[in-house]
C-alpha cells in the first residue's frame, strides 16, 4: 500500500478521489436507467418481463414471478445446517438491538386545555432489493428486513434477479423466509426498483425501498426518490483505521483487507500517527493480499483508493478521519474510547482490537446499511426510524386559542397571508 505524508494538500486529493466513485458521477448512465423506468411505468409487467429477459436471460411470467414455498425449502435442504443456525443467531442478535431504537406515541396536555403530540405509525408496505449472483449478501437481507419487522411494517416484499435457470440465489431465500419476508419476486436492476416504485400488474407499489445494489441500481433509486422513500443511495465500501504506535499491524492489514476485497472501487484507509507502523502494514496487506481469493479485485481496490496515511499526531489523524467520514472507522489506539470522542462523522466505530469490522457485517447487531462517500456527516446507519412515519397531533380549546390568536393573526399578515390570520381571527368575531 502507498505510504504518504498526511497534509492539507494530499487531504484534499484524497477527498477528490474518494468522491469520484460516487453514484452521482455516473451520469452516462442515467438516460439509460431513465429510460428503463419510463418503460415499466407505462407497460408494468411487460417491460419487467422483456428486461428480465434482455439482462438477465430468464423467461418470467405471473406464473413464475413470485418464489414459491417449495423453492424456499430446496434453498434450506441446499445450505449447511450450521450456516442456517447462524443466520438464525445473527437474526437474533440484530433484532434485540432495533427493538431498542422503537420510539413511543406522546401527548402533552396543558390546563387550559391544549393538547400536543406525536403519533408514530410503521409504514404499510416496505420493498428490499437484494442483489444476486456472485453480489449475493443474505447478511443484508436480515439487516434490511429485521428493523422493518421490528418497526411494525404491514407487508415486506423483496425483489431479487433469478439465474438463466429461473432460481434465486439460495442464501438470500433462507435469509428472507428466516427475517420474515412476505413475499419474494424474481427481478432484478432497475426494472426491480421501476416496479416497486410504480407498481405493475403482479408486483405492488410500496412506500419505501432499501437496499444495495450495482449502478444501474442506486441511480434507479436516485431517480424514484419522492414517488416512494428510499434508505440511500450507496456507493462502495470503505473502511479507515485510526491507529497509534500500540496496533497489532496484522490486524489492521487484515482488516484494510476485508473491505477492499468487495470491489474495485473500494476504499481502504490507513491514518496514523507511526511511520514504523505504516511500514509494517504495508508489508502485511501484501503478504496477506498473495494468498486471499480476491487477491485481483483487492490489488486493484488498493491501487487506486487505497491510503496509508502518517499524520504527525493523532489530533491531526482524528481531524482527517472527520473530514473523510468513512462507512467503517476502527480505533485500534492505546485508549480507543477517549479517541472515539474525537470522532464526529463515521458510519459505525468498532473500539479496540477485537472489534474488527466483519463483526458489524454479520452478527454484532447494529445495522451494516451505513452511509457512504462522506454522507456520514449527515446521514445515519438504517434503522427502525427509517420504517416508520411520525404525525403531528393538535388540538386547541377556546381558552387556549384566544390567549395566542393575535400573534397568529399578526405573524400571518406579517406574510401577507391575510387568509391564514382570518382562519383565526373568524372565531373571536
Amino acid at each position: 500500500m502507498r505510504i504518504v505524508e498526511l497534509t492539507g494538500e494530499t487531504k484534499k486529493n484524497i477527498l477528490n478521489d474518494l468522491l469520484k466513485r460516487s453514484p452521482n458521477n455516473y451520469g452516462e448512465y442515467e438516460e439509460t436507467v431513465n429510460g428503463i423506468i419510463e418503460q415499466v411505468k407505462e407497460r408494468g409487467d411487460e417491460a419487467v418481463f422483456s428486461f428480465t429477459k434482455q439482462f438477465d436471460r430468464c423467461d418470467l411470467t405471473p406464473e413464475n414471478l413470485v418464489v414459491t414455498r417449495d423453492e424456499i425449502e430446496e434453498a434450506y435442504r441446499t445450505l449447511d445446517d450450521a450456516l442456517i443456525r447462524t443466520m438464525r443467531k445473527s437474526a437474533e442478535n440484530i433484532g434485540t438491538y432495533h427493538e431498542k431504537q422503537v420510539r413511543q406515541s406522546f401527548f402533552t396536555t396543558k390546563p387550559d386545555g391544549s393538547i400536543l403530540g406525536q403519533r408514530i405509525t410503521p409504514l404499510k408496505r416496505a420493498g428490499v432489493y437484494v442483489p444476486g449472483g456472485k453480489a449475493a449478501y443474505p447478511s443484508s437481507v436480515l439487516m434490511n428486513v429485521v428493523p422493518a419487522k421490528v418497526a411494525g411494517v404491514e407487508e415486506i416484499i423483496m425483489t431479487t434477479p433469478p439465474g438463466k435457470d429461473g432460481k434465486v440465489n439460495p442464501g438470500t431465500l433462507v435469509a428472507a423466509d428466516i427475517a420474515g419476508v412476505d413475499r419474494i419476486y424474481k427481478v432484478g436492476g432497475a426494472q426491480a426498483i421501476a416496479a416497486m416504485a410504480f407498481g405493475t400488474e403482479s408486483i405492488p407499489k410500496v412506500d419505501k425501498i432499501t437496499g444495495p445494489g450495482n449502478i444501474f441500481v442506486a441511480l434507479a433509486k436516485k431517480a424514484v426518490f419522492g414517488y416512494v422513500s428510499i434508505d440511500s443511495v450507496a456507493g462502495p465500501s470503505e473502511i479507515l483505521v485510526l491507529a497509534d504506535e500500540t496496533a497489532n499491524p496484522r490486524y489492521v492489514a487484515a482488516d484494510l483487507l476485508s473491505q477492499a476485497e468487495h470491489d474495485e472501487l473500494a476504499s481502504a484507509i490507513l491514518i496514523t500517527d507511526s511511520m514504523e507502523l505504516a511500514k509494517r502494514v504495508s508489508d502485511e496487506a501484501e503478504v496477506f493480499a498473495k494468498k486471499l481469493s480476491r487477491e485481483e479485485i483487492i490489488r486493484k481496490s488498493l491501487e487506486q483508493y487505497g491510503y496509508i496515511l502518517v499524520a504527525k499526531d493523532m489530533d491531526e489523524a482524528v481531524e482527517a478521519a472527520n473530514d473523510i467520514a468513512s462507512e467503517h472507522m476502527e480505533i485500534l489506539t492505546k485508549d480507543p474510547f477517549q479517541t472515539m470522542t474525537k470522532v464526529k462523522n463515521a458510519g459505525a466505530i468498532f473500539l479496540g482490537e477485537y472489534s474488527s469490522e466483519p463483526l458489524g457485517d454479520y452478527f454484532a447487531g447494529p445495522n451494516h446499511i451505513l452511509p457512504t462517500n462522506g454522507t456520514a456527516k449527515f446521514f445515519s446507519p438504517l434503522s427502525v426510524d427509517d420504517f416508520i412515519k411520525k404525525t403531528s397531533i393538535i388540538s386547541y380549546s377556546r381558552e387556549a386559542l384566544e390567549r395566542d390568536h393575535e400573534d397568529i393573526e399578526r405573524f400571518a399578515k406579517s406574510e401577507g397571508l391575510t387568509a391564514h390570520a382570518n382562519s383565526v381571527a373568524v372565531r373571536f368575531e
